[in-house]
C-alpha cells in the first residue's frame, strides 16, 4: 500500500502493501519510477538497519507494502509475485485485499490514500518511510514493532512485523552506510554500496540452487537420435538440503544465520516456482537442441535401411512437430526431405500435401 503526502518541498511519501506467504504494508518515500535505477538509498535511509530484513520478506513472497525499491532488491531473481503500484478502493480486489476473513494473496500493493493505514492494519508486515530528509540530515534509524503498535494518524517511518529474520545482520555494511551518511558521501554511490549488497546476497543465496538444478541435467551421451530425449530428474528439495553442506552460501557469503530454514521457507513461495518453471523450460529447450543435434549427425539412410514404412512416417511426423522450434537447425528439413524420398509415391504424395 503506497499512501501520498504532498509536503512543502513538493515532495511525497509513498504506503505500500504487499501480499503473500506473509501479507505486509509499507509506507516511503516517493521515488522515481520512470528510471532504470531505482535510488534504493535515499528509500532506505531510516530502514537501513532492517534492510537485510526486508529482503528476505521479498525473498520469501510476503505480502509486504512498497514499491520499485523493494521489488529491485532481488536481482537477478525476478520477483514473481503480483505487484500493483497504484491500487485504490475503485480497483475490484478492494474487498479481497482488505477482508480479515482470509489470507491475503502474495502481492504489493501501492496506494495513495490514508485510508489504507487502518484498512490493511491487519497485514502482517508494514514498512513506512517518510518524507525525504534535507541534505545534511541524518534520519534516524528506526526499531521494527509488532503491528499492533501502528497507529492510525502516525505518519514517522517504522517497520511494523512480527517476522523474525533467518539470518544475522551485516554490521560491517551498516556501519559503512552510516558513516558513509555523516560524511555526506553522495546517494549515488551508497546506493551502489547498498546494491552491490543485496546482489552478492542474492547470487549467494541462488547459486546453489542452481548448481543442483543443473545436476539434474541428464549427460549428454544418454542422448540418441532415435529416441525421445531423456527426462530431467526431479527436484528433491531433501537432496538440495543436503548438498548445503558442501556447497551452500558460506562459500560465498560471510553472513550466518539459518539458511536451511530460508531455503524451506523459500521452496513454498512464488518466487521459487517461477524461478524453478523458468530453469525447467531452458532447461528442456537445450535438451531438445541436443537430441536434433543428435539426429543431425546420424547416418539417416543407414538407420532406415531396416525400418518399416511405419517407423519411417512417424519419424517424418515427430520431426516435423520439431520444425516450430527458432533453433532447429536447416539439416533437419534436408533430413526429412530426405527420408520421405526412399518412401512410395503414394506415401510421398501424402506426407509432401500441405
Amino acid at each position: 500500500m503506497v499512501e501520498l503526502h504532498s509536503d512543502s518541498h513538493g515532495g511525497a511519501h509513498h504506503v505500500l502493501t504487499v501480499r503473500g506467504a506473509l501479507t505486509s504494508m509499507v509506507e516511503l518515500q516517493s521515488c522515481p519510477i520512470d528510471t532504470g535505477i531505482v535510488p534504493c538509498f535515499r528509500c532506505f535511509q531510516p530502514v537501513l538497519i532492517h534492510v537485510q530484513l526486508l529482503w528476505e520478506l521479498m525473498l520469501l513472497g510476503e505480502p509486504l507494502v512498497m514499491v520499485l525499491a523493494l521489488t529491485s532488491c532481488l536481482a537477478p531473481l525476478r520477483y514473481c509475485c503480483d505487484f500493483r503500484p497504484y491500487f485504490t478502493i475503485h480497483d475490484s480486489e478492494f474487498k479481497e485485499f482488505t477482508t480479515r476473513t482470509q489470507a491475503p494473496p502474495s502481492i504489493i500493493v501501492g496506494v495513495t490514500n490514508p485510508f489504507f493505514i487502518k484498512t490493511l492494519q491487519h497485514w502482517p508486515h508494514i514498512l513506512r518511510v517518510g518524507e525525504l530528509r534535507m541534505a545534511g540530515e541524518l534520519p534516524k534509524q528506526v526499531k521494527v514493532k509488532k503491528p499492533a503498535k501502528l497507529k492510525t494518524l502516525d505518519t514517522k517511518p517504522g517497520i511494523y512485523t512480527s517476522y523474525k529474520t533467518f539470518l544475522h545482520k551485516d554490521k560491517t555494511l551498516i556501519k559503512r552506510l552510516l558513516k558513509g551518511m555523516q560524511r555526506k558521501r553522495p546517494s549515488e554511490v551508497q546506493s551502489a554500496l547498498l546494491r552491490r549488497h543485496l546482489l552478492e546476497l542474492t547470487q549467494s543465496f541462488i547459486i546453489p540452487l542452481e548448481h543442483y538444478m543443473a545436476s539434474l541435467m541428464p549427460l549428454q551421451r544418454a542422448i540418441t537420435p532415435w529416441k525421445n530425449p531423456p527426462q530431467i530428474r526431479p527436484f528433491c528439495q531433501e537432496d538440495f538440503m543436503k548438498s548445503l553442506e558442501h556447497a551452500g552460501p558460506q562459500l560465498t557469503c560471510v553472513l550466518k544465520g539459518d539458511w536451511l530454514g530460508l531455503y524451506r521457507r523459500f521452496f513454498k513461495s512464488p518466487n521459487f516456482d517461477g524461478w524453478f518453471r523458468q530453469r525447467h523450460r531452458e532447461m528442456t529447450q537445450k535438451l531438445e537442441a541436443l537430441h536434433l543435434e543428435a539426429i543431425c549427425e546420424a547416418d539417416i539412410v543407414a538407420w532406415m535401411k531396416d525400418k518399416s514404412e511405419v517407423e519411417i512416417v512417424d519419424l517424418v511426423l515427430k520431426l516435423r512437430e520439431k520444425l516450430v522450434s527458432p533453433s532447429l537447425p536447416c539439416t533437419v528439413s534436408l533430413y526429412i526431405d530426405t527420408i520421405i524420398g526412399s518412401l512410395p509415391e503414394d506415401l510421398q504424395a501424402v506426407l509432401h500435401h500441405p
